[in-house]
């Protein structure tokens, strides 16, 4: 008696309908693990010492990165003179469904909000600079949809009389050495080509004249070895 064979069965159609779904929520469950575990961000740009002559406006800026929904963010400003002395707040910010509520400090009233909450932007300015300005400025930002999680970043503001001119001549000298050892080994690179090409097509006119010489040398020789011979006589 044959064995009758049984068909693999791994869940039927119920299963096929459900793995769609099962799917998405495998989806979802790794997009907010990975989200919970992704760092905000804070930035204060390429330079972190500002210099800014005395009397004049100076931007402060800062811009934040998160992955998660900021809308009940919390934003501040600290200023601390040196680093072993306390901070003191310069600005407040609070959202409350992405609508920004600033809440200045009255002793830092030459400090304006020039930033947009929309495009990130937490930037500051600070009109009319001083020799006290002098310092360090941190940017924070606080997320409640992250867990609270907090970042920071800071820079130094110095101020002073006058800007000093930075000479670029050795820069410039340096960039033109550079510039005339990229032009001579070009230059170079092309004599070496134009030359090999003469000396090839030079090499190939000798190779054709020594053909045609030959060729030459040999229908004379035969020629006159036929001019020698005497004819008989009658």
């Amino acid at each position: 008696m044959r064995a009758q064979k049984m068909p693999l069965d791994f869940g039927g159609e119920e299963a096929a309908k459900a793995f769609p779904s099962r799917l998405l929520t495998a989806v979802v469950i790794g997009c907010v693990i990975f989200q919970a575990n992704e760092a905000i961000e804070v930035h204060i740009g390429k330079l972190s010492t500002i210099v800014v002559l005395n009397g004049t406006d100076v931007e402060l800026p800062c811009t934040f990165a998160s992955c998660m929904d900021f809308k009940d963010s919390i934003f501040w400003w600290t200023f601390q003179k040196n680093q072993t002395s306390e901070e003191s707040k310069i600005i407040h910010i609070k959202l409350k469904d992405k609508t920004p509520h600033i809440f200045p400090s009255e002793e830092y009233d030459r400090v304006t909000f020039i930033g947009n909450i929309k495009e990130k932007n937490i930037s500051l300015l600070l009109a009319d600079v001083d020799f006290e300005d002098n310092g360090f400025y941190t940017c924070y930002f606080k997320n409640p949809q992250e867990k609270n999680q907090e970042a920071n970043a800071s820079l130094q503001l110095r101020v002073v009389s006058e800007l000093v001119k930075v000479d670029n001549t050795v820069t410039v000298i340096i960039l033109a050495v550079i510039g005339g050892l990229i032009g001579l080994i070009i230059l170079i690179f092309i004599i070496k080509k134009l030359v090999m090409f003469i000396i090839k097509r030079v090499g190939k006119k000798k190779k054709e004249c020594l053909v045609n010489s030959c060729a030459n040398t040999e229908r004379g020789h035969y020629g006159s070895k036929t001019d020698l011979k005497t004819p008989r006589k009658a």
